[in-house]
């Protein structure tokens, strides 16, 4: 692994442990050169993932634009970090699982809103807001009011 400090090549790993949920494991990491400390973490990747965009387009599966969406829609709400990292794991593993090497972006919105649904409801249509592209309030309201008698 290089040095993020020094670019040495060959850094030492002075401890490794998992993390709680046991799908990464976390390394710390001594630059022999400049002696800096750092962390990085390993996770298991089952298969080579693209997403083709609704124009066409395809771009490689980024697990971190995937955290960084739900750390948007949960931002300020009572969720901690390590549950969203939880929920873009298992995020991650559902596509890895599907079998297929290319996912529209549309399955990676619908299980992103199916897991914000579950877990907070304030989130969840905040994500549906730019998800779905709401342009006026109506669309919030008819959205709302669609959750309203669901839950009845």
């Amino acid at each position: 692994m290089r040095c993020p400090f020094c670019g040495h090549s060959d850094t030492q790993v002075k401890d490794s442990r998992p993390t709680e949920d046991n799908a990464t494991i976390r390394r710390r990491r001594l630059c022999p050169e400049c002696s800096s400390r750092f962390t990085t973490f390993e996770r298991v990747q089952l298969r080579e993932l693209s997403v083709t965009k609704s124009n066409g387009d395809k771009t490689p599966f980024d697990r971190e634009k995937l955290l960084r969406s739900l750390k948007i829609a949960l931002r300020k709400r009572p969720v901690d970090e390590e549950r969203m990292e939880r929920i873009a794991n298992s995020i991650q593993r559902r596509l890895e699982t599907l079998g297929e090497n290319e996912i529209p972006t549309k399955v990676i919105g619908e299980m992103v809103m199916e897991s914000l649904a579950e877990l907070d409801q304030v989130a969840f249509v905040r994500f549906a807001s730019v998800y779905r592209n709401f342009r006026e309030a109506k669309d919030f309201e008819a959205f709302v009011g669609k959750l309203g008698s669901e839950q009845d």
